[in-house]
């Protein structure tokens, strides 16, 4: 077997460092072969030059492109990977010990009776989490690992590729991931959506973990929201039939009072931050409801 690790990359060069030394650390299963593509979507920290000087490196490939956004990234490792398994990783997604050999073990048990992709764990650092940090990693917004009900059946919206692998022949069936959206916000979904109505089978695997080295705080996850809501506004458009899902019919005229609503909500996350217990979760899930929902309204205002 043999498996390719794809990494889209942009503007994160230590990060991006962190994660490579440890996939190149990773466990390889007896009988398989790995290979590390990256793709710089046109970063301007050095990134490349870094590449470039590890060119020369045994199952390490590097592209670079003009800043076209993480679908497209994706695609373009795709096309020059060699692996018959593609595994996605963010570029500030560290895998832990065991993570190949748990996505590839798995692809060896399940794989044979059609096309399975394996959903990988991914945590914050202990020293970063908070209580909002460990909401939106396991109750959705981000990620939502406690809500999977069945890990052996996972549905379509699940489909991280921050860590998920998959066939290779699955990604050329579907034409890989759609490029019209900009942001790394529901494309990958959005795959996974045509996929899953084609027979593509997902499974839950913690045992694939990585530690997700990234700075969260409310304020700007958020903005991040928005972005999701604009995103989600383009899916809308391509698939109608999930409106219900994206929360298209959530959807009401803005308001003074739903403006004073959303100030408090932020507000109470703040708290929640400063004294863990005291906020409900449900307070997390309305702040971020509403941010996602004004960026939703605004993408399909403005298409």
């Amino acid at each position: 077997m043999r498996a390719s690790v794809i990494i889209p990359t942009y503007n994160r060069l230590h990060d991006l460092q962190r994660v490579v030394t440890t996939v190149r650390s990773q466990t390889v299963p007896f009988g398989a072969e790995l290979e590390l593509v990256i793709v710089d979507d046109g970063s301007s920290d050095g990134t490349w030059d870094w590449l470039r000087g590890r060119s020369g490196e045994p199952g390490f490939v590097s592209l670079r492109q003009d800043n076209a956004g993480p679908a497209a990234a994706r695609n373009r490792g795709v096309e020059a990977a060699g692996g018959e398994i593609i595994i996605f990783l963010g570029d500030d997604t560290v895998p832990q010990p065991g993570w190949l050999v748990a996505h590839l073990e798995d692809h060896r048990l399940f794989g044979g009776s059609g096309p399975v992709a394996i959903l990988g764990y991914t945590s914050f650092p202990p020293e970063t989490e908070s209580p909002f940090s460990r909401f939106i990693n396991e109750y959705g917004a981000q990620f939502g690992y406690l809500i999977i009900d069945d890990p052996c059946s996972v549905p379509f919206n699940f489909f991280y590729t921050s860590n998920v692998s998959l066939p290779r022949s699955e990604l050329e069936r579907l034409g890989g991931f759609r490029e019209d959206f900009p942001a790394a916000a529901w494309e990958d979904i959005e795959f996974a959506y045509r996929a899953a109505a084609g027979g593509l089978h997902i499974r839950y695997q913690p045992k694939a973990r990585t530690v997700h080295h990234h700075c969260v705080q409310p304020r700007t996850f958020c903005r991040r929201q928005r972005t999701s809501g604009h995103s989600a506004a383009i899916f809308a458009d391509l698939h109608p039939e999930l409106e219900h899902l994206l929360g298209v019919a959530r959807l009401g005229r803005p308001t003074l009072l739903r403006r004073i609503h959303r100030v408090f909500l932020g507000l109470l996350v703040e708290l929640g931050e400063r004294a863990e217990g005291v906020v409900p979760t449900w307070v997390y899930q309305s702040f971020l409801d509403q941010c996602y929902l004004i960026g939703l309204a605004e993408g399909l205002h403005s298409r």
